[in-house]
């Protein structure tokens, strides 16, 4: 190919489709097949920004007709050349949207991404979780040493970032016993490390609330999840779980702080909780988490998915119906950190879109991460918005999710059961 016959120079944002350009440095420094060639796509337009280059050489006979005019009208009356500056003002346009489109795209990837990362982590640390269960009975010292190697992983990524995100995941990978037992460690392991616990402190509720139901391990079915109907015998042989629990943890050589996790993670800050009618003073500080976390947890994604309730419903009901039975400055802290709207709660905003909430900043939670509910766009495209950096928008109230138009509820999809994760928190560019 001749460049000779490539004389004039153009700005990239004035490329526009039709154009003949070449791309000087040779095909080693662009992706493109040839360096001389008419685009044709504002992708390729957009691919040429990326490339940083500001100026291009041209051949406007070699382009479409309507350039090569243009470029004749140029030289003519002032009045064609105005054609030219329409032209121009067209290119510079189409640029434009084609560059915002591609920042779209590369911001969709970083998104996909980070929930691939994050469902992925969770769905490792899930099975990692079931392995220590199985081992537990047959191996109890093995059982020990794999959930205290995973609530240290788990303390080591939480304690190396400096700000974290509770986040929502699509698909929470793994059986139910283990999904729980991750969830409750996940969130009582931020809680933790809000409110400033030791390292040592931080291991130690990470195993207690790896391992608080493994006295269920040898319960029946029937009696594995309390309910209403339940005899005075069966209520009995279900409390017993957290003796046995507490047996099987000595079996697996777990520290005393492990251990009060679970002995007291069903007692109350009143009194009224289960098996020795403990009072605040009386509990650890990693069981007040834990205890306080379990029962979020149980409300969220319960035995019986019909009886259900929306995070935000079950926020309200901690703090309508458990501020005794819990520490009120530990509640107090748990809400802050979770958000009003914690992760999982499908919402009206402020300008009466629906959206869904899928990440909360553990540090700053007043405006979360929402996935917009908008019919012109296809939800695998959707970018999540952050509330914090949009001014004028918020959140007017909860919706549960039967009360959303059937088209705003399969767009949403909320999940029968919410599963948590956490990853560093980051500003999400709102400038498109």
């Amino acid at each position: 190919m001749n460049t000779a016959a490539f004389e004039q120079l153009i700005d990239v944002k004035a490329l526009r489709v039709g154009m003949f350009v070449h791309l000087d440095g040779g095909w080693l420094s662009h992706p493109f097949p040839l360096s001389s060639f008419r685009i044709s796509s504002t992708e390729q337009i957009a691919t040429i920004v990326a490339l940083g280059l500001a100026k291009v050489r041209w051949s406007p006979r070699q382009s479409d007709d309507a350039f090569a005019a243009a470029h004749d009208a140029s030289h003519a009356a002032p009045a064609e050349a105005a054609s030219l500056a329409a032209v121009t003002e067209l290119t510079t346009t189409a640029t434009a949207t084609a560059a915002a489109r591609a920042a779209h795209r590369h911001r969709l990837a970083e998104q996909r991404a980070g929930l691939s990362l994050c469902e992925r982590q969770f769905s490792e640390a899930a099975l990692a979780c079931r392995r220590a269960n199985e081992l537990v009975a047959v191996q109890p010292r093995e059982a020990g040493v794999q959930a205290q190697a995973l609530s240290q992983a788990l303390v080591d990524k939480m304690l190396g970032a400096q700000e974290l995100c509770i986040r929502l995941l699509t698909d929470a990978a793994g059986d139910k016993v283990s999904v729980h037992a991750l969830n409750v460690s996940v969130i009582s392991l931020l809680m933790g490390r809000t409110l400033g616990l030791s390292t040592p402190d931080m291991n130690d509720l990470g195993v207690g609330a790896l391992m608080h139901d493994i006295g269920k391990l040898e319960l029946p079915d029937r009696v594995r999840h309390r309910e209403d109907h339940f005899t005075a015998a069966e209520l009995r042989f279900y409390e017993d779980h957290v003796a046995q629990g507490v047996t099987q943890a000595r079996r697996m050589g777990l520290s005393a702080g492990a251990m009060l996790v679970l002995a007291q993670h069903h007692e109350h800050a009143d009194g009224t909780g289960f098996p020795l009618r403990l009072n605040r003073d009386r509990m650890s500080v990693a069981s007040r988490i834990v205890a306080l976390v379990n029962r979020y947890d149980n409300l969220c994604n319960p035995n019986l998915a019909s009886k259900a309730v929306t995070p935000h419903e079950a926020l309200a009901m901690l703090f309508a119906q458990g501020k005794a039975k819990y520490d009120a400055a530990m509640l107090g802290a748990f809400i802050k950190m979770m958000g009003v709207y914690p992760p999982g709660s499908t919402v009206q905003l402020t300008d009466d879109r629906y959206a869904m909430v899928v990440g909360v900043n553990s540090s700053r939670p007043l405006k979360p991460r929402v996935l917009v509910h908008n019919a012109k766009v296809a939800r695998e495209e959707a970018l999540v918005l952050d509330l914090e950096q949009m001014q004028g928008l918020g959140i007017r109230r909860s919706i549960k999710p039967v009360q959303l138009p059937g088209p705003v509820l399969d767009y949403l999809s909320p999940r029968p059961r919410v599963a948590y994760f956490f990853e560093p928190a980051r500003e999400l560019d709102m400038s498109a």
